[in-house]
């Protein structure tokens, strides 16, 4: 096998860079740039670099949920501001650059239909949360709602991971590593179930527009932009 074969990817390449700067003196300004970042252009999470730094100093581990948070949404702001203003120059080859073409149109549909709902649902998931940013500012979603919505669920994605370890300590990283995407899903699949209820309740058709947006495409929300 040639050495190219052995060769990492750019990707492996950005995850190794992101985990140095976790031991870096001033780690906690590479945390809020990774977090900055990743919410509208860089491919890696920041959620890697956190455990880490927790795990070095479970003290510290509330207050590096919170640089996560507060950076993320600020990026989250950047991502909005691509899709309102630079869709078509600079929006469109992010998107293809990270993969993430084909999940745009869907995301856009969603958003318009079901608004803060996708944002607290999504964004508390590993679903990329650039592809949520930028595709609410494509759409001119109300920005004061995708303010809260983005800060709620990007604290309940970092501040859990701090919590948990600022409570527990080293111990905890087993059960994070093992359990936490398994309790925060059940969480989250629970709210879902509750909008859902909520909706067949009182008849608003959201089954029936979530089906229509897994089938959206780039050219039937581009006619409907708003």
């Amino acid at each position: 096998m040639t050495a190219t074969a052995h060769r990492p990817s750019f990707i492996q390449r950005m995850y190794h860079w992101t985990m140095e700067k976790s031991a870096h003196p001033h780690a906690e300004f590479w945390l809020a740039l990774v977090s900055f970042v990743e919410a509208s252009f860089f491919p890696i999470p920041p959620h890697p670099m956190l455990g880490l730094m927790c795990l070095a100093n479970p003290k510290k581990a509330v207050r590096y949920a919170l640089i996560c948070t507060i950076a993320s949404v600020m990026g989250g702001i950047l991502g909005y501001g691509i899709g309102f203003f630079l869709y078509e120059s600079v929006g469109l080859a992010l998107l293809g650059a990270l993969g993430l073409t084909d999940a745009f149109p869907p995301a856009a549909c969603y958003l318009r239909e079901f608004g803060a709902e996708i944002i607290l649902i999504k964004g508390a998931t590993p679903i990329p949360f650039k592809l949520l940013t930028i595709t609410a500012g494509f759409i001119h979603m109300n920005f004061w709602t995708f303010l809260w919505a983005s800060l709620a669920s990007r604290a309940f994605s970092f501040m859990l991971v701090g919590i948990l370890f600022r409570l527990f300590g080293a111990p905890i990283k087993a059960f994070i590593d093992k359990y936490l995407v398994w309790v925060a899903s059940a969480f989250l699949v629970a709210v879902v179930a509750g909008f859902l209820v909520i909706g067949a309740l009182s008849g608003d058709g959201k089954t029936k527009e979530a089906d229509k947006c897994s089938g959206a495409t780039l050219e039937s929300i581009g006619l409907d932009r708003k």
